[in-house]
């Protein structure tokens, strides 16, 4: 890419935020900087302020377009996924779960900077519904399985952040690589079922 013609209709934008969770990934949020990343992409260093007005600006829209693809995937599992039939509450309780667990192994800085910018006292009304969206989609989930009977009783909201700390938890864990011997995929699905386990009604 060897100058701002390189980029359409807001192309440049869109590359800008990919090579930033590139070098948030590798360097952490410190390394990021507007004419860094017009050097990486051989644009002028005017250019990025076209797009964001600084380095702020560009850390939240970074946490915009991470809670918006996070969302889309919790969505997409708490419908069933693309197989049609939304099928039973339980098992698009534990898609969501799987989807949570690999955005968050997958991007972890990137989550880190969206629960981080998401929290700060000056964070956009924008990023806080994003961030509070995520909580929804499964609580949401939560009371149609209460409609059905196949989740006890309690507050959905409640209910949805306990789920949130299970897969947060295991997905830390083996972020950190302190799972030891037990491979993530066997670790979630036992998670999962202890999880689901616990949402059934008692008898």
């Amino acid at each position: 890419m060897t100058g701002d013609g390189s980029y359409h209709h807001g192309n440049l934008r869109a590359a800008l935020l990919e090579r930033a969770e590139a070098v948030l990934t590798a360097s952490g949020a410190e390394g990021l900087s507007l004419r860094g990343l017009a050097r990486d992409l051989g644009v002028s260093h005017a250019a990025p302020s076209r797009h964001f007005r600084d380095r702020q600006a560009l850390l939240d829209a970074l946490a915009v377009s991470g809670f918006t693809t996070l969302n889309a995937r919790l969505r997409s599992a708490a419908a069933g996924g693309t197989a049609g039939a939304a099928g039973p509450v339980g098992a698009r309780l534990a898609g969501l779960g799987r989807a949570y667990v690999d955005f968050a192994v997958g991007h972890t800085a990137l989550l880190d900077l969206m629960f981080t910018v998401k929290h700060a006292d000056d964070s956009s009304a924008e990023l806080r519904e994003l961030g509070h969206e995520s909580l929804l989609i499964v609580a949401r989930l939560m009371e149609e399985g209460q409609r059905t009977g196949a989740v006890r009783p309690g507050d959905p909201v409640q209910l949805a952040q306990v789920a949130f700390s299970t897969v947060h938890g295991l997905a830390t864990l083996a972020v950190a690589a302190l799972l030891d011997d037990t491979p993530l995929s066997e670790a979630m699905e036992l998670a999962l079922e202890v999880l689901l386990a616990g949402l059934r009604p008692g008898r």
